[in-house]
């Protein structure tokens, strides 16, 4: 049975945070593989090899939006988040914004995570529970 720890929407990272925007996204289909959120898809022989034994083989596909652009990219978009890079300190936090967020917004080390903790906080809250074992 799987554990599940309360963690603050603005410490999210990682894998955990990925899985807390799959729960507010309702992705279906995820599952935990290797300690990341994955998707099990169907193994295709024209990208690895030409042997037809090989498609009874699974191949996972992680789902990181708070990492990769093609996934997180447009939630910022259908979020209409409002995204601010750092202003004083080039390597500050970059901050992500709705309407329905805390005022002043989610701080992240990268816009993306910035969008994700945004994404969060506005369909799940300030407070989510989370798998134990996607924590880093």
């Amino acid at each position: 049975m799987t554990k599940f720890v309360e963690v603050k929407t603005q410490d999210l990272t990682g894998a955990a945070l990925d899985w807390s925007v799959a729960k507010a996204e309702k992705v279906e289909g995820l599952v935990t593989h290797k300690g990341h959120p994955s998707f099990e898809k169907e193994f295709d022989p024209d990208c690895w090899a030409d042997h037809s034994c090989l498609k009874e083989f699974k191949c996972w596909q992680y789902y990181a939006p708070s990492a990769e652009w093609s996934q997180g990219g447009p939630l910022i978009e259908k979020y209409k988040l409002d995204i601010g890079a750092p202003l004083e300190n080039k390597n500050g936090p970059w901050n992500a914004a709705t309407e329905w967020a805390h005022p002043m917004g989610y701080k992240g080390e990268t816009p993306l995570i910035a969008a994700c903790r945004a994404i969060v906080a506005s369909v799940l809250g300030g407070t989510v529970s989370v798998p134990k074992e996607l924590l880093s």
